[in-house]
């Protein structure tokens, strides 16, 4: 016997909403969309429309009309905490595109909300489920970095004045929550964390230096020390013309990996086992890059070209949080790991206030 399909309501009907239609799409034979929430109507009936969903103007109205049991939030991200905890309240699961929310305060009122309800909650971190990420972890744990050293997260993107424009929530504290670090680059410093552990500490510089009409930054740097003892740097823009890659660089005593866009373009590990050769200083090139030796899953090549760049793993995060209603697995990013993120972000933020470094809690 078929498992009847789990029912969705998506609260939101913009960009961000229209990649979650697509994944609920490809997942049709266990999801169902039976609800989409947005003021603006004519939004939502656009894309309701393709799933047969029914429309409303908030939340409540469709809690009281449809049997749902999952809500999608994919509002600006200052309003999460509003819904997330309505939907909460309401006894349901949810899944809120990141990040979380804008603070970590606001952050720990669904953490409990959630406690109250019981329920489930996952945090879109689609990348710590790109192949390529999941190898780095899994070096990781398996010690073949050996005791990790240092990390560098860099978003060197552009964004046009026409982008924050777009909407007039875009480049505002209160609903985007800030700009170049928490909103284009919360998922590399994200995977900073996957990869380096708990922070503890930042400092950090903001400015807004290519932009007009937005109170966020545009460029930060910022340096975190994380509870190992590594030391971690940040750099995120959207003023960096016309827009390079996002870069992961993780470093230990026995190996270092790089990812660009989501592709794993350098790796060298030393089993756990066994000694680094000792080496007067290192050697840099091609020569020491083991991608070509390293055994990757079959879909670790796409047919776009390069290592684990993979169009679905967002598909990937939803199959995590229907095994974990169903049981078979655990939320592999929820409102913890999320808020780790949010801490160091907001943390930049403070320091670039005040001048001094901030612990973080």
């Amino acid at each position: 016997m078929t498992a009847p399909r789990i029912r969705l309501a998506l609260v939101g009907a913009g960009l961000i909403a229209r990649q979650h239609a697509h994944v609920i799409s490809e997942l049709s034979d266990r999801v169902e969309l039976v609800a989409v929430v947005d003021p603006d109507i004519a939004k939502a009936t656009e894309l309701a429309e393709p799933f047969d969903a029914a429309v409303f103007g908030s939340l409540v109205e469709a809690l009281g009309a449809s049997d749902v049991s999952v809500v999608v939030v994919c509002t600006p991200t200052g309003t999460h905490a509003d819904v997330a905890i309505e939907a909460l309240e309401a006894g349901k699961n949810v899944i809120i595109e990141k990040p979380a929310e804008v603070t970590v305060d606001r952050t720990d009122a669904i953490i409990a909300a959630q406690q109250a309800a019981g329920t489930l909650v996952t945090v879109i971190s689609q990348h710590r489920f790109d192949p390529s990420s999941e190898l780095l972890v899994g070096a990781i744990e398996r010690g073949e970095l050996g005791r990790l050293t240092s990390g560098i997260a860099s978003i060197d993107w552009w964004r046009g004045q026409s982008y924050y424009d777009s909407g007039d929530w875009r480049g505002t504290w209160a609903l985007d929550g800030g700009g170049a670090l928490m909103n284009q680059g919360v998922h590399t410093v994200d995977l900073l964390v996957a990869a380096l552990g708990t922070p503890v500490e930042v400092f950090g510089y903001t400015g807004t230096l290519a932009h007009d009409r937005i109170e966020v930054e545009d460029v930060a740097a910022a340096v975190v020390k994380f509870e190992s003892g590594a030391i971690g740097v940040l750099h995120g823009s959207t003023a960096v013309y016309p827009g390079l890659v996002a870069r992961l660089q993780v470093h230990g005593d026995k190996g270092s990996a790089v990812i660009e866009n989501d592709r794993l373009t350098y790796i060298h590990t030393t089993p756990a086992d066994q000694p680094v050769a000792e080496a007067f200083m290192g050697n840099t090139g091609a020569k020491t890059n083991q991608v070509d030796e390293h055994e990757f899953p079959a879909d670790f090549f796409p047919a776009a070209g390069g290592p684990g760049q993979m169009s679905n793993a967002h598909k990937h995060q939803y199959l995590n949080f229907l095994a974990a209603l169903e049981g078979t697995e655990t939320v592999r990013v929820g409102l913890r790991e999320n808020r780790q993120a949010i801490a160091i972000i907001t943390g930049v933020y403070e320091s670039a206030r005040t001048g001094l470094p901030v612990r973080l809690v």
